[in-house]
């Protein structure tokens, strides 16, 4: 049920990019149930699991609840703007992101991605999808579709980004 697959391909996963997809193998026997989730409710399983890691993650919808994470700064080194990410490993230069429903059908993968390069000192991404998305009578394989627009953007070589790696995963 978890799949996943890191980009560039021409890398292997890092063993901080492997402790993350274990946090998601531990949460799968209760993802296999079936249930319908919303983001929220999978971060909510993921959350001892990488709080055990040293990650930060987001606990609610509360400002004080996010993860903060800096883009930009002003006088006297204040973020002037900072974007939230569902999880972040400051020591290690991981922001996560656990998407649901809209992943693909509003394209939030994309804004992840571009949030990511934004923001200050991160090195990785982690977008985590559905493998299949079952919304309004239609099926979408969310996984598939993000992986086919990973490989096009990274074997295309077109665009650059400023991220070591992105890892896709799909539960």
């Amino acid at each position: 049920m978890i799949n996943y697959q890191f980009f560039p391909r021409s890398q292997g996963v890092t063993k901080e990019i492997q402790v993350i997809i274990e946090c998601f193998k531990r949460i799968e026997p209760t993802l296999a149930d079936g249930k319908h989730r919303v983001s929220n409710d999978v971060l909510a399983l993921l959350r001892p699991h990488l709080e055990a890691h040293g990650y930060a993650v987001e606990k609610g919808k509360g400002r004080e609840e996010k993860i903060d994470v800096p883009v930009l700064f002003g006088e006297n080194n204040e973020i002037d703007k900072s974007f939230y990410a569902d999880a972040l490993n400051k020591e290690k230069n991981i922001v996560i992101e656990v998407e649901a429903g809209r992943a693909v059908r509003n394209n939030q993968f994309l804004k992840d991605i571009f949030q990511a390069c934004m923001m200050f000192d991160i090195e990785y991404l982690v977008i985590a999808v559905l493998n299949e998305y079952k919304g309004g009578g239609v099926i979408s394989r969310d996984y598939h579709e993000v992986k086919t627009f990973l490989e096009t953007l990274y074997i295309s070589n077109r665009l650059k980004l400023p991220l070591k790696g992105i890892l896709l995963i799909g539960y």
